[in-house]
């Protein structure tokens, strides 16, 4: 049983940001640091992605592991109230994600793909040493 009221609990869930999150801005602060200019959010590429280095030509996606279905991580466990709606939600936005991955492949881009777990103070070394193997490939 949820703790929250259907309305609390909408409450709650409508401050969720999609631009700008925590993990996203982590990011753009290592690469920045590294010496990378980037774009954001641009609504021209397949599921606009969260940056975007066009002399690269590739993209950057910065995904919550709940919002997002990450496999094998404890933040992207569904809650125990409403299970069918949420295992319809994520599993709705996996497919998109990955249609929107195929497209952007199809289009010549490089997709990668960093969750919000990969974005801990402790991971940031070796989440910097993932982003320049993107970058350089």
């Amino acid at each position: 049983m949820d703790s929250f009221s259907k309305e609390k609990r909408s409450q709650i869930m409508s401050k969720v940001k999609s631009k700008n999150t925590t993990p996203e801005l982590i990011v753009r602060r290592l690469l920045h640091k590294m010496g990378y200019r980037f774009r954001l959010h641009r609504t021209d590429l397949p599921g606009k992605p969260d940056i975007v280095l066009p002399k690269h030509k590739k993209v950057i996606f910065v995904n919550g592991c709940f919002w997002h279905g990450h496999n094998n991580c404890k933040k992207s466990q569904l809650p125990e109230t409403n299970k069918e709606f949420w295992e319809d939600k994520i599993s709705r936005n996996i497919k998109r994600d990955t249609e929107n991955i195929i497209k952007l492949i199809e289009m010549g881009w490089g997709v990668l793909t960093i969750w919000d777990c990969q974005t801990k103070k402790r991971d940031l070394e070796k989440l910097a040493i993932i982003i320049d193997n993107f970058l350089r490939k």
